[in-house]
């Protein structure tokens, strides 16, 4: 009896959540913005130990193409973008989404206008929510970090960075909007270029900040719908319809 009481709620538990996915995408989907459920990533203390035990096969597999007796570092390559993983990867900016899609099965959405549903907002921090998106000819990487800046009082940090240059994102801007019981939460600001590292622009505040009451206001048993909105600039709009 106690075996089939906790299968049962575990049952009762996964059919409420997909309950509310999909009330989640036909409220959005009657408004024609597509929706995307994120489910987050792997603490970096999940994946610790299986990476010690890939790490000395990486480094075996990868000494051909690293420059393995040289001391200077390419000041072009950038590390990995996967949060909360220790990922040893280094490349051009140019295979950062091959990278991204291949090794750590981040999805891409295409559209100019989604939304990002963030499910599990309850786990302990540290925690990552990460999308990729195809929009105007370019990616863009939607990172939603729960991060305690502040022992004790975890906060919501949501940036979206461009994939190429700082001169690229300039051209771009991207609105991260909160709506749920009348209340409204808007962040606008220009994407800050993945050379720039998710870290950096989290310790810099450019990002939008949720504290953990704020975060529950918007949210909806557990999940946090973002509506993402990314426009091009009046002078890269011109340049594109030349």
């Amino acid at each position: 009896m106690l075996f089939f009481t906790q299968c049962f709620g575990a049952v009762l538990d996964l059919i409420h959540l997909r309950f509310q996915h999909y009330k989640a995408k036909r409220v959005f989907s009657a408004a024609g913005q597509l929706v995307c459920v994120v489910n987050p990533t792997h603490s970096l203390k999940y994946v610790s130990n299986r990476h010690a035990v890939g790490q000395t096969s990486t480094e075996q597999g990868s000494l051909h193409s690293h420059h393995p007796l040289e001391t200077v570092h390419d000041p072009q390559l950038i590390p990995c973008m996967c949060p909360l993983f220790s990922c040893q990867w280094e490349g051009h900016v140019e295979v950062v989404v091959s990278h991204l899609r291949q090794t750590h099965r981040i999805n891409i959405l295409h559209g100019a206008e989604i939304v990002f549903l963030a499910t599990d907002m309850h786990l302990p921090a540290p925690t990552d929510w990460i999308i990729m998106h195809s929009c105007l000819g370019h990616y863009f990487l939607l990172v939603i970090r729960k991060q305690e800046k502040y022992e004790g009082h975890p906060q919501f940090f949501a940036t979206m960075m461009l994939i190429g240059t700082p001169t690229q994102a300039d051209n771009f801007t991207y609105r991260l909007e909160l709506n749920r019981n009348q209340r409204r939460l808007k962040w606008e600001a220009t994407p800050r270029s993945v050379l720039e590292c998710v870290d950096s622009v989290i310790s810099d505040g450019d990002c939008l900040v949720l504290n953990t009451s704020l975060a529950q206001l918007f949210s909806d048993n557990g999940s946090l719908a973002i509506g993402i909105a990314i426009t091009a600039s009046k002078v890269h709009a011109a340049e594109a319809e030349m």
